[in-house]
Formats: structure tokens, C-alpha cells, sequence
């Protein structure tokens, strides 16, 4: 084929692979708004470990305000067992006791006030409940000291501070959007792979193209490997890294959807491609570009290659760049020993 022919047939492939990518999107948005709780998950597991490890700290570190004063109402057994196994979060206050049970319509250590039910009895009725004890109650000081300590609780699911949040009218719009997108890539990825082996068979002769019918599967099957272990595996790590430099630095996150989807967006897909290193070598040392020995002398340049490659696929942190780099560098010496196994010599023989 002439370099025109080559670059129509480009042109033909990437027509074909861009109307199954447009097919794939349109299904993803029929599915993205499930597609979207299900990203989420990681980061609301994440957020939910995070405060809940803040909140034991701060149970662990509270002291009486003064010698002898009032203990927390929980012990740490019982804290860790409704934390772990009945999933509640909670936020540790402290109240004046008397205030709250004049609230709550108790006995209190000012004027005597009925139980509840007397007390909205009286109200109902047009008598004001003990008039004095407002003024008492303004004219008192405020003791730091009398302060005991209060544990709200509540189903972790309900605890805002690990609700997802968006700051614009639009954001949840685009969210919508990356979702689809993200089900359009995976999903059309066989048929973008097809293409792009297509259009490298173009340009190999007969006894070569049979190597494409055994590259596409095992493409196919490194790519949705790699986002795999991106999705169910790494996300977790990274996430439990980058929310510890939070609580190290004494700063609370909170994060906004659009950026995790950007997050999951890239990370997965840049794991996919990265998986494809194996067959690249093998399919280069097919047509004679590489040979077995450049790759096993070169193999520590490789190694800085793949990771500074890893680099510019993953975000700025340690655990998404090594999840990534030490993959690659066990791809790679995979990748030479399958050059070994299946070397040109018995193609040509053949």
C-alpha cells in the first residue's frame, strides 16, 4: 500500500471506530445515572473510613474539662462495635445537663418543670410554663465547666460530611455526560481495538496478518483487565492515601462529583492502555522492528520509560503511579519471555 492508501485506510478506521463509540455512548446514557451510585461508591467508602477514623480520634482524645468531671457515655468497645458493625457515625458535643433536660422536659437544677407530656399540656392551654426560668436562665452564667459530653449518632449512608456534592446548577448535567462516556469506552472498546488491529493488518503482508486474529481477543481481555484493577482495586488505595495527606495536613475534604469522575475517567482507561505493552512488544518484534536481545539489554531503560509513562497516566500521588509502573514492568518481562516462546524463526518455518 502507497502512504496515501494507508492514510485513506486511517481514515476509514477511525470513521468506523468513532460511529461504535457514538452507539456506545447513546446506550450509556440509558444507564448512566446508576452508572454514577456506582462510582461514587468508592469515595463514599473512602470518605466514610475517614471520618469515621477522625471521630474515634476524637473520642479518644477528649479529657475532662476539669479532675473528676463527667466521662464520655460510651465506652471505646462499644463505640468500635456500633462504628464497625452497625455502620454509624457519630459527632461527639458537649451540653449543659440541666439546659438539655429543660428541653427535653425532665427534672432540672432550677425551678421543678413537669414531664413532657404536662408541660405541652399547659402550653396548649395558654399558661406559660414557668415564665421565671428564661430570665433565670439569661441572667446565668455560662460555666465552661458544667459542660458534659453528648455522642450524636447516625447511619453512616446519612452522614453529610460523606454525601458527594455539586456547586453549580450545570455540574450534575456534565457529570451525567462523563458517565456516558465512560460506559461508551468501555463498551465499544472490542469493536475500537478491532479498528485499530485492522489498520495495522493493512499494512503487513498475508503470513502476517494471522497474528492479528490472536492479538485482538487477548487486547481486548488486557484492556478491560487494566480497568479493572483500576476500578476495584486501586481506586481504594489511592483514595485512603490522598484522604490520610488530609488528616496529616488537618484539613477536611470535601470532594465534588465532576472531579472524581474526571478521576475515574482517566485512571482506568489509562491502566487499559497501559495493559497492551505485552502485545506491542510481541507485535513489533513480529515485523522485525525489535528483536528478544534489545529487549532483554534494554530492559532498565524500559523500566524508567514505564515509569515515567506512569507518571503522566495517573494523578500526583505515589500508590496510583506504582499500581500502575509495577504491572507494566511485570507486562514487560512477560511481554520478552513471549517473544521467546514464539519466536519468528518457527514463523518462518512454518
Amino acid at each position: 500500500m502507497t502512504f496515501g492508501e494507508h492514510l485513506e485506510e486511517l481514515r476509514v478506521c477511525l470513521v468506523r471506530a468513532t460511529r461504535g463509540l457514538a452507539v456506545a455512548v447513546v446506550i450509556g446514557f440509558m444507564v448512566a445515572r446508576p452508572v454514577v451510585h456506582l462510582v461514587e461508591q468508592p469515595l463514599k467508602r473512602a470518605l466514610g473510613k475517614y471520618y469515621t477514623g477522625q471521630s474515634l480520634r476524637t473520642f479518644d482524645s477528649w479529657q475532662p474539662r476539669v479532675a473528676g468531671g463527667v466521662p464520655l457515655p460510651y465506652s471505646r468497645a462499644e463505640v468500635v462495635d456500633a462504628v464497625e458493625r452497625h455502620e454509624l457515625s457519630f459527632e461527639l458535643r458537649e451540653v449543659h445537663p440541666d439546659r438539655l433536660a429543660r428541653v427535653l422536659g425532665g427534672p432540672t437544677s432550677g425551678p421543678t418543670s413537669g414531664p413532657a407530656g404536662s408541660t405541652a399540656g399547659s402550653t396548649a392551654s395558654g399558661t406559660t410554663p414557668s415564665a421565671a426560668e428564661p430570665d433565670d436562665a439569661a441572667a446565668a452564667p455560662f460555666l465552661l465547666d458544667d459542660l458534659v459530653p453528648l455522642l450524636l449518632w447516625q447511619p453512616l449512608a446519612r452522614d453529610p460530611r460523606v454525601s458527594i456534592t455539586t456547586l453549580s446548577a450545570q455540574e450534575a448535567f456534565g457529570i451525567y455526560i462523563k458517565a456516558a462516556l465512560l460506559v461508551g469506552i468501555v463498551l465499544s472498546s472490542p469493536w475500537i481495538f478491532y479498528q485499530l488491529w485492522t489498520f495495522v493488518a493493512a499494512g503487513l503482508y498475508p503470513h502476517e496478518k494471522r497474528w492479528i486474529h490472536l492479538f485482538l481477543p487477548v487486547s481486548i481481555g488486557l484492556f478491560l483487565a487494566g480497568v479493572a484493577l483500576a476500578f476495584f482495586f486501586v481506586f481504594d488505595f489511592v483514595l485512603d492515601y490522598l484522604l490520610q495527606f488530609n488528616a496529616w495536613l488537618g484539613l477536611d475534604p470535601d470532594p465534588r462529583i465532576s472531579e472524581w469522575m474526571s478521576f475515574v475517567l482517566i485512571l482506568p482507561v489509562g491502566f487499559g492502555i497501559g495493559f497492551q505493552l505485552p502485545l506491542v512488544m510481541l507485535f513489533l518484534e513480529r515485523i522485525g522492528i525489535m528483536d528478544v536481545a534489545a529487549y532483554a539489554s534494554q530492559w532498565r531503560l524500559a523500566v524508567v520509560v514505564i515509569f515515567v509513562v506512569s507518571a503522566v497516566l495517573t494523578p500526583a500521588d505515589p500508590y496510583s503511579l506504582l499500581f500502575l509502573a509495577v504491572p507494566l514492568c511485570l507486562l514487560y518481562f512477560g511481554g520478552v519471555l513471549l517473544c521467546r516462546l514464539l519466536p519468528r524463526a518457527a514463523e518462518a518455518s512454518a
